[in-house]
């Protein structure tokens, strides 16, 4: 996520389709919402794990939950990551949207949704698709790109081999998660959230961004939620 000059903005569909070959490259956003997920989610060993929206499904790999299933709506980026899958049975990834989670009831311990409802308009039914998913006493970790950082200018984008390209995105502070969650029946029990620094200068200096760090040098990029089902 990062300042950019004018340019077409692709839906979530166009951009994923156009990222997946690339899409697992590590980011300052990416690596700064891995530890605020880390520090949210409870140890999964033995555990049900729902990665919604789950992209190639690279954070399901070293995971450690007993089982773990991916949701994520992009033919392409599931594609991308089947070969790491391969020889893991306790992985797998369905084609399905947030609002229409194709799993039963109940049926798992922690479900995660990482930087994916800045794409959805109205956050009501993944809310929803997410509660009842989660068992009862599960735990539920939501994260989004920071609403500070999209009201200083920031957009988000990525870079494919024809250039750059900025993606739709819907900022939500974390006003409307609350009140989504709560319609969902799901209560908040802790939230975090991680501005641009040194973990992530390294990232800056390799995408030649240095002056960029500068600028946003404390700046909130991400933040992220952990809720229990009531």
């Amino acid at each position: 996520m990062i300042e950019a000059p004018e340019m077409p903005v692709l839906t979530a569909a166009e951009a994923y389709a156009l990222w997946a070959p690339t899409y697992d490259r590590e980011t300052a956003v990416s690596l700064l919402e891995d530890g605020l997920v880390a520090r949210l989610t409870p140890p999964l060993g033995g555990s049900r794990l729902l990665d919604v929206g789950c992209g190639t499904g690279r954070r399901m790999l070293a995971a450690g939950a007993a089982a773990a299933t991916g949701v994520e709506p992009c033919a392409e980026m599931i594609a991308a990551g089947a070969a790491a899958r391969t020889g893991r049975p306790d992985l797998i990834v369905l084609e399905g949207h947030a609002a229409a989670l194709p799993v039963p009831d109940h049926a798992f311990d922690v479900v995660w949704c990482r930087l994916v409802l800045g794409h959805v308009a109205d956050l009501a039914l993944p809310y929803a698709e997410m509660a009842r998913a989660v068992a009862e006493g599960g735990t539920v970790v939501v994260s989004d790109f920071h609403p500070r950082a999209a009201a200083a200018g920031h957009r988000r984008t990525f870079r494919s081999v024809a250039g750059l390209h900025e993606i739709e995105h819907h900022p939500h502070g974390r006003a409307d998660h609350l009140a989504a969650a709560r319609a969902a029946g799901l209560a908040l029990v802790a939230q975090r959230e991680a501005p641009a620094g040194p973990p992530v200068r390294h990232l800056y200096a390799r995408a030649r961004r240095l002056d960029a760090y500068r600028e946003q040098l404390g700046l909130p990029l991400v933040f992220a939620l952990r809720f229990a089902r009531r």
